[in-house]
């Protein structure tokens, strides 16, 4: 009974973490982005990875390996739409492979000593999370705003049209993402992880900025980045609404099915959305990523300098394969 409640407590607690990946990961495809983890970061180059985590016994492990863009291997991600759907598809599945790792590494060894040798987690519970993850974001985020607003149509005479039912539709959507944020935030593993994303953006911004890096340079950096997935979410939120208001369907199951096969279509479209204002800093296009940055304020939090040195070392690690990788193309 106590190892089923032990497994139970860590089946949640990644279930916790898998909801909030596209929070903590980059919305775009840049030069360097990265990811909180448990107890640890992973930074990516365009070419490579590592993932640098603490475990309990205070020692720094890390995971590296090469990555392929999608569009190098598949043409087609390239083109506008697809292309912000390789991106987001290759770093959600990077994200559940390094959160394996990092919750497998992070584990206190009393744990690991009653857990299968060398698998502390086992396979069957990430895809359960996975197929966990999406079912609950569907409930979450799809069923229950369509069927709030369902109700409030039925008392309400002006929510008839596309247009009006949309936005009250995203309006509760967003509530429900914010009280969600706002929830979990208050828990002390995921504000562990909030902590740990602080660390990679302001590691981020001290590469970016072309100083040293360095823990003490790195700290006087913000926490809140552009690029984060917390923005790309909240462009999702937006452009949500004018796609479900061209939506024809007026039955309540139609709807839902339309919202969910319209994914991939807000998806895309949003990273195109985000892609655009980056490259309009000062414009007002630069405002779609604004509330994103404003939302920061809950899914970053200060981090601590040993969390910093964390973030450095899974950057160092990342940059040093791709550096490899570049010298091994210039002699081929």
């Amino acid at each position: 009974m106590l190892h089923f409640g032990t497994s139970l407590r860590r089946f949640f607690r990644l279930s916790a973490h898998m909801q909030l990946l596209p929070v903590l990961e980059s919305g775009d495809d840049p030069l360097i982005g990265g990811q909180a983890v448990i107890e640890g970061v992973m930074m990516r180059a365009p070419h490579s990875y590592c993932v640098a985590v603490r475990r309990a016994d205070g020692e720094v492990v890390t995971q590296e390996g090469r990555l392929e863009r999608p569009s190098e291997k598949y043409r087609i991600f390239g083109w506008p739409l697809l292309r912000g759907l390789g991106t987001i598809g290759q770093a959600l599945g990077l994200g559940i492979r390094t959160l394996r790792y990092s919750a497998n590494e992070a584990m206190p060894e009393e744990h690991k000593s009653k857990a299968k040798q060398g698998q502390p987690i086992p396979g069957w519970m990430m895809a359960l999370n996975v197929i966990f993850s999406l079912g609950f974001f569907i409930v979450l985020y799809k069923f229950i705003p369509l069927l709030l607003t369902t109700q409030i149509q039925n008392r309400v005479s002006w929510l008839d049209g596309q247009i009006g039912f949309s936005v009250v539709d995203g309006l509760i959507r967003l509530a429900i993402f914010l009280t969600f944020l706002t929830f979990v935030s208050r828990l002390k593993d995921i504000r562990r992880v909030f902590e740990f994303h602080g660390a990679e953006h302001k590691v981020v911004f001290n590469y970016e900025s072309g100083d040293p890096v360095g823990v003490s340079r790195a700290q006087s950096f913000s926490t809140f980045h552009p690029r984060c997935g917390t923005s790309f979410l909240m462009v999702v939120m937006l452009v949500s609404i004018a796609v479900y208001a061209l939506v024809p369907f007026e039955d309540f199951w139609p709807r839902l099915l339309a919202r969910v096969a319209l994914l991939p279509l807000i998806a895309g479209v949003s990273y195109e959305v985000i892609r655009f204002a980056a490259k309009r800093q000062g414009s007002a296009w630069s405002m779609m990523v604004a509330p994103g940055l404003w939302l920061q304020r809950i899914t970053t939090k200060a981090p601590a300098d040993d969390q910093v040195e964390i973030s450095i070392r899974a950057l160092e690690g990342a940059m040093a394969l791709e550096q490899e990788q570049d010298g091994e193309l210039v002699v081929a």
